[in-house]
This record gives structure tokens, sequence and C-alpha cells, in this order.
């Protein structure tokens, strides 16, 4: 005889030969020298590596901290808002609440950097900055959705900062500029500004082109051009003499009107402590309000990623990263609070809200503030574009989006995305068409702020999970920062416009199950926090559940199924998958050998197992252990599986007999076909197993006090024929046929079968089966029938009853044909069995699975062999089915 469905094989499972040396340690050498490293090696035929070399990988990582990270941050931070834009924010919100929003907007960008500077000092950082960080924490659904918005997000802030320099160039050259005369030199109009900012736009995309090293080449040079401009601007506050400053011509709302510079003075301070909200002139005469001066401050000073969207090109990200960026974020702030001071020192309020390019009318140099404006905001417009192309670069490196973006990568010259780079200024031009500086503005600084509530939320999770392996050498972080930087930004969203945070979040949503179901980025190893979140979620919920609570209104089948060789069980795992009704489910496998050889043959078998739960799609657990004998082994599983409270109740396994095996992953016509699974993987033999052996495993089962079923014929399970509705029920037995009384369909095992029966009726696909109950209720003449016809017929009603007040909505069908079987049961007793299975089988041709008692292994004395040929003669040409014993209560009357 052969188990085709219990115990396990003695073979070893046949794998490829891995190497010695991890793959996975490889990878780690090739992601700190760079993606763009070439990393050769040769594995032998004994599995061992031949190391070559690693080449390119440092040569294109040439910046340095000032270089890379410092002198972009600080030019990004200061972008449009240093000249352009501070006069509009003293003007309409006054003094006291620019500073609030300043206040605000730093301990937002502090704390964000903080996690910033906590991910990037706990690894080796690669191309792609933020994006990279945050899919190697949240893992590659949140990364690729986060890391889409940041992208938007740079391209955002580009098209942002040429509208700026656009709208200063008009403003200090065009008619009635600072710097030229009333004609001017440049006309002027939405489609001339668009004009422009076409132009600056194709200039970021030739040097972009031309390659990021020499934009970084440049970087201190320009940085220091905009600062001496800038000390040039704060200068003339001390020492120019008070004056008119003329209102200019791109003003509609005022014409030929002047505001006043007062130089320092304190009433001038006075008057501009409060608020005074007036109409943006530059928005068709919008009235400004807090979230629009919020917006326009914070989309000027989100800067603080530009450092780490470089860091494929930092010799050391884990230290460039936290010094630089940190360093220009406290470089900026001083700026600007400086710079909000002396302004609300020395202009009146008509001024500021009617003239932002103010500082130009009151240099001592007029010039330095048009260098100083075009370098600030032109430089922050090439960092975000360069930013945003490699953002796309790591994306589709990564086949976030799948092979339909696989041509990005591949055009790449001498480590320059040069195709993300063309799709990046392209889209930039799509933005510039919306025109005004303050509205684009909001759009940057929520998409900004959505990209900083995920870093912190990254940051968050690792603390929270205590990861072990979270030990970042920033030390000024911990989980206070992270969730202040998460809370602030997600107010700060909603403030600034909440139809814009609102469509964020859910176009972040839409994407993170969007990559989720189909991004083939859902297989990537990338040790993804959320399963660091569910372990620990788990365990503590794992720890309340104390099963000294259970209650039988809440029970539910927990099974262990042994299964030998997978191939020829895939109906009977999937049915046990359906029968679980969201309770445990495990895998079980016995491996025939010695326990203490080495090496432990379930090592390899894992993976193989874990491929084949994932191909039939269960919910399962897989539990394998090495025994000398599978009944050993069945005892292994059966008290070590599971944890906590949560423990098979229910073991199932196959039937001994001497069917045929089928393989189903290597049939065509299966619906479990898979060929990708080896033959070698899970192997069909033989199994060595006898009759004592198992009946005392099912005795084993009862004596440890949990439910035991026998399965067979699943491989006869068609679940095509139930949606064509060839077969129409699902059969309940409630009579033990080895030992028939008039109490069987009311004792725990039958009320069991009932249970379970109900369960797989209630699942989706089965749900079109009527449920039947079987009942034999014609007059029993034998010498163990105790009743006469009206106590039979009472027995029904009561069976009727009873099913109403289970909520079993099955079907009573009355058996005929029953007094002729048991006729027999005295006389000739294995006639009587041959007669109960014809019995079954007359009744069963439309029925797709057949649940029948199981009368417990004889204790003593008894003949394993008679017990097991008495249930095969039950049991054999019959459709699929389940032998059944309960040990317990499984159903309830009680609310």
């Amino acid at each position: 005889m052969v188990a085709p469905e219990i115990g396990s094989t003695n073979a070893d499972i046949t794998t490829d030969k891995t190497p010695l040396v991890n793959r996975s340690v490889l990878q780690r050498l090739y992601n700190f020298f760079g993606r763009s490293a070439q990393l050769s090696t040769n594995i032998t035929s004994d599995g061992y590596v031949e190391f070559g070399s690693i080449t390119e990988g440092l040569d294109n990582r040439t910046l340095g901290t000032f270089s890379g990270v410092f002198a972009p941050v600080t030019l990004s931070m200061f972008s449009a808002l240093i000249f352009l834009r501070v006069g509009y924010l003293v003007g309409n919100a006054g003094l006291l609440v620019t500073l609030l929003q300043f206040f605000i907007s730093y301990v937002i960008l502090i704390f964000t950097v903080a996690s910033i500077c906590a991910i990037s000092t706990n690894g080796a950082v690669e191309g792609g900055g933020a994006y990279f960080m945050i899919s190697r924490t949240l893992g590659p659904e949140f990364g690729g959705s986060i890391g889409t918005l940041f992208f938007l997000a740079n391209i955002v802030n580009s098209a942002f900062n040429i509208s700026g320099c656009v709208e200063g160039l008009v403003q200090l050259i065009g008619p009635g500029g600072y710097l030229v005369h009333d004609d001017g030199w440049v006309p002027d109009g939405l489609w001339f500004r668009f004009l422009y900012s076409s132009i600056l736009n194709c200039l970021n995309l030739i040097i972009c082109l031309i390659g990021a090293g020499m934009f970084a080449k440049t970087t201190v040079f320009i940085l220091a051009t905009v600062i001496v401009c800038t000390i040039i601007s704060f200068i003339s506050f001390f020492v120019q003499a008070p004056m008119q400053v003329p209102i200019p011509n791109v003003n509609t709302l005022v014409h030929n009107s002047t505001g006043f510079f007062t130089g320092l003075n304190s009433s001038t301070m006075y008057a501009n402590l409060k608020e005074h909200y007036g109409h943006d002139y530059t928005v068709n005469g919008e009235e400004v309000t807090f979230a629009s001066v919020f917006a326009v401050l914070f989309s000027g000073v989100t800067g603080i990623m530009a450092g780490a969207n470089m860091s494929g090109e930092l010799k050391n990200p884990a230290k460039s990263i936290p010094r630089g960026t940190l360093s220009a974020v406290l470089f900026t702030l001083t700026v600007y609070l400086c710079l909000a001071l002396l302004t609300a020192a020395s202009c009146d309020v008509f001024l500021l809200q009617n003239n932002y390019l103010y500082m130009a009318g009151i240099s001592v140099f007029p010039a330095s503030v048009a260098i100083g404006l075009i370098t600030a905001t032109w430089t922050a417009a090439l960092s975000n574009a360069i930013g945003a192309s490699r953002v796309l670069e790591a994306l589709t490196k990564d086949r976030i989006f799948g092979s339909i973006l696989d041509f990005i990568p591949r055009g790449t010259w001498r480590a320059n995305p040069i195709v993300a780079v063309i799709i990046t200024c392209v889209l930039v031009e799509f933005v510039l068409l919306l025109g005004s500086v303050n509205l684009i503005a909001k759009l940057n600084s929520v998409l900004f702020l959505l990209s900083y509530l995920a870093t912190n939320l990254a940051c968050l999770g690792l603390e929270l999970a205590s990861a072990p392996n979270f030990r970042p050498s920033f030390k000024y972080f911990t989980w206070h920062t992270a969730f202040i930087g998460l809370f602030g930004t997600l107010i700060m969203m909603f403030v600034i416009n909440p139809i814009f945070a609102v469509c964020s979040i859910l176009l972040c949503l839409i994407l993170i199950v969007a990559l989720h179901l189909f991004s083939p980025s859902k297989e990537f190893q990338w040790g993804s926090i959320s399963q660091a979140l569910i372990f620990h979620q788990v365990r503590k919920y794992l720890l309340l559940l104390d099963s000294r609570k259970d209650h039988v209104k809440f029970w539910r089948p927990q099974v262990l199924l042994l299964v030998n060789s997978p191939r020829s069980a895939c109906p009977l795992i999937d049915f046990i998958n359906d029968l679980k009704k969201g309770g445990l489910y495990v895998l079980g496998h016995v491996v025939n050998a010695d326990p203490y050889t080495q090496p432990d043959p379930t090592q390899d078998m894992i993976y193989h197992w874990l491929t084949l739960v994932d191909h039939l799609k269960v919910k399962a657990f897989v539990e394998l252990t090495v025994a000398q004998s599978v009944r050993e082994g069945l005892q292994h599983l059966m008290r070590l599986s599971g944890m906590g409270a949560m423990k098979p109740n229910t073991v199932v396994f196959g039937f001994l007999d001497h069917e045929p095996q089928q393989d189903f992953l290597q049939s065509s016509n299966s619906p479990y076909s898979n060929c990708d699974l080896l033959s070698s993987a899970f192997p069909i033999r033989w199994q060595n197993i006898n009759c004592d052996e198992y009946v005392a495993m099912i005795s084993d089962v009862l004596h440890m006090n949990k439910n035991v079923c026998l399965c067979r014929n699943f491989v006869n399970l068609n679940m095509d024929s139930i949606k064509i509705s060839e077969k129409k029920y699902i059969d309940v037995w409630p009579i033990n046929f080895l030992n028939p009384t008039d109490k069987d369909a009311f004792d725990t095992t039958s009320l069991f079968m009932m249970q379970l029966a109900c369960i797989i009726n209630s699942v989706r696909k089965w749900k079109k089966l009527t449920l039947r109950i079987c009942v034999c209720d014609e007059v029993r003449q034998s010498s163990f029938s105790l009743s006469s016809r009206s106590s039979v017929e009472s027995q029904s009603e009561k069976l009727s009853n009873l099913l109403k007040m289970l909520r079993i909505s099955a079907k009573l069908f009355m058996v005929t044909g029953w007094n002729a079987v048991i006729e027999a049961h005295s006389s000739a007793f294995p006639t009587y069995l041959n007669r109960v299975n014809e019995l079954i089988t007359q009744h069963s041709t439309d029925s797709v699975v057949t649940f029948l008692y199981l009368n417990p292994p004889p204790v003593r004395g008894g003949s394993a062999q008679s017990y097991l040929e008495m249930l095969d003669a039950i049991s054999k040409n019959l459709p699929p089915l389940m032998f059944v014993h309960g040990v317990s209560t499984v159903t309830s009357t009680t609310l």
C-alpha cells in the first residue's frame, strides 16, 4: 500500500548548487561602489566565486561635501525666494507671522533632515537619492509611489524656479525695468514669458546632457556669486538713504505709483509687525492668505533633498549628506531671518505688496540683484532637473513600472541618463504652461511635503519596529523627531491647499495599490519595513491571544495537512485552503532521515515549498521536520506547529491505498500546472509505510485530542465540474457505518462533519452547491435497531430542528435502500460494507465531495489491517471524500 498524500520522501531535494559566496554580499558590494560599477566574477563548477575587479564605480563618485551637498542644497533653498519673494512674505503676512512660518518650515525641514541623515548613515546609499532611501526602507510599492511623486515634485520645482527667473528678468530688463529704459530690452506678455522659460529649460537640458559633473564643478562659483549679491543687498539696507521706489509696470493693479524705502526705522518695523493681506498682482489680483504665503515660502526652501539626489556622484554619501545638508539648512535660515528683519524695518507695506523685486530698487548696485536672482533661480531649476532625472533613472532601473520604461536606463551614456534628462525637461515644459510662480508654488509645496512625510514615516517605522539593524551613525535622530516631522508635514499640506493635498495622497495610494498588484518590483527582496512592522504587531497580538479564553462560538478549523508529494496533492491542498475559514493552515512534511545528519535536508527544501504555496495561492504556513519514521514526524508537527494559542486543532492526511499518483504540476490539462517547479524539487515517490504505522498515526491524533480527517480520491476533484454545474451537492452521511446507532446524527463527530460541510459551502466557488444531509429513514429490522417507524420520523424531525438551531442551510435527503443494506450487518459483515459502498455510490453521482463518519481505530487487540480494509471497502470508487472524526464541540446555538 502507498500513501499518496501523507508522510514524506526519503530522498534529498535536488536544487541548483549555490555558490559559497552569498550573492547578496556581492550585490551589496556592487551597491556600495555605485550602480555603474562593473563587478567581474566567475562562478566555478564547484560553486566557488572567482573575483575579478571593481571598475568605473569609484570614477563616477567624485563629489565632496561642499560641492556635492552644501552648495546645491543652499542654492536650491535660496531659489526664487531670496531675491523675489521675501517682500511678498513680509508685506502680506507681517514680520511676526513670517518668522512663525519660517520657524514652522525649518522645524519640518530640520526634523526631515534628521530622518534623511538617519537613513543615509544606516547603509550604503546609491543613486536616486530620496527615492532609493525610501524604497529600500518602506519597500518597492511605497518607494515606487513616493519616488514617482518626488520625481514630479522636482519637475514642478524646476518649473517654479524657471518661472521665478523669468519674472525677475522681465521686471529688471523688460518694459519699465530697473536696469533699462522704459521700452526695455525684452517684450513682456504671457507667451513671451513662456518663450523665455522654454529657452532656459532648453539651456538646462543642454547642461544636463553634458553631465551633472559640469554643474557640480560650477556650483561653488555660482554659490559664491549669490552670496556676494546677497551681501551687497544687505549693505544697501544700511547705506541707502530714504527714497521712493517705483511700482513696476507688470503690476496692473496699481499704475504710476511708488512705495517708500525709509531706511532702518523703528516705526516702519512696528507697522510691518502685523499681517496686512492684500492682493497678488501676479495671479490676476487673487487675495493673499496665510496658506498662499506659506506655500510660496515653503516652496522656496524645499531643496534639502538636492544633496541626497546627488548620492550616486558623492564619494561618501553617508558622511556628506548629513554634514552638507544640515550646514546648508542653518546657513539659509540665518540669511532669511536677517533679510526678513531688514526688510520689515525699512520698507513700507505698500511697496512690499506691490513690488516683489523691491531689492533692485533700493540696491546700491541694482545689477547685483539681477545677477543673484538669475543665478539662484536658474541653478535651483537646474539642480531639480538633474535630481528628477536621477530619480527617474533609479525608478526605471528597479523596473518599478515593469518593462514599459526599459528604454530609459538603456539610454545612458557615461553614467549620464540621457533619456531620463530629456523626459524630465519635456515634463518641465508642460508645467511652465501654468505661468504664475505663486500658483506653481502651491502644487510644488504639497508634493515636496508628501515626500518629506514619507521620509519621516520610513524612519518612524524603523524605530517603532525596533529593527536591530537600524543603527544610524547620525546620533541626533529619535522617533520623536520623525513623528514631529511627519505630523507637521501632514498638517501643512492641508493648510496650503486641501484639494492638492487630498489629490496627491489619493494618487500616492493608487500608485501603491497598482504597484502592489502589477509591478514586478513587488518580488524584490529589499527588506521592506512592512515585514518588520507586521512581525512586531503579530508578536504583540499573539501574546494577547489567550487559549484559556477560547469559546465555541468563535471556533474555526486550524488545520495541519500532512503532505507527502505536493505534485499529487494539489487539489487537496487547495480544498483544505477553502475549508480553513480564515483559520491557521499548516502544510506539514516529514523527511525520513536521521535527524542528526548534516546538513539539514529541510534547509534546501523550504524555498521550493514556499514557491509552491505562492503558485497555488493558498494562505498556508510550511513546517518541515526530519524524523526516522512518518509517525514520529507527525508527532513533532502536531506538538510544535503553530504558536501560542494558534495551534492546529484538526489534522488531515491522505488515505493509504493503491491508487496511482498524478502529477498536477506537469500536466498541461491541470489547473495547477507549473513547469517552472522542477520535478527534482517535488519528486513523486512510493511511500514506505505499513498499515500498523498508519492506523497508529490516527490513534496518535485522537490521543492528542485533535480532530482527524482522512482524505481519499481528491485526485478526482475537478473544480470545473462545479463551474459548469455537472455536480450539484456536498453530501454528509451522519452515520457510523462500522457501528450504526440512532444517536449517530447528533454526536460530536456528525456535528463536526456538518460544520465542515457548512464552512466549505460558504466559500464563494462552492456556494452554488447544495448541502445535503443524507438520512437513512427506513424502518430498521436488524437486531441493533431499537426504533419504530414513528421514532425514526421523530429522529428526522429532530435533525431538521437541530439544523435550524445551528443555522445550517442544508437539505435533508432521505436515502432509500437502507433496509437492504443493514440486513447483512450481522450475517455477513464484508457483504454489508460492500453494500454500504454501493448505497453511497448510488446516491453520490451528483456529489462533488462527501463527508463520511470515521469510527476510531481499535484500542487494543484489534487488527490495523482489518480496520483499514473496512474503511477501504466503504470508500473505494467514490467521489472525493473525507472520513471525519471529531473530539470536541464545534457548534453553538447561543448568541
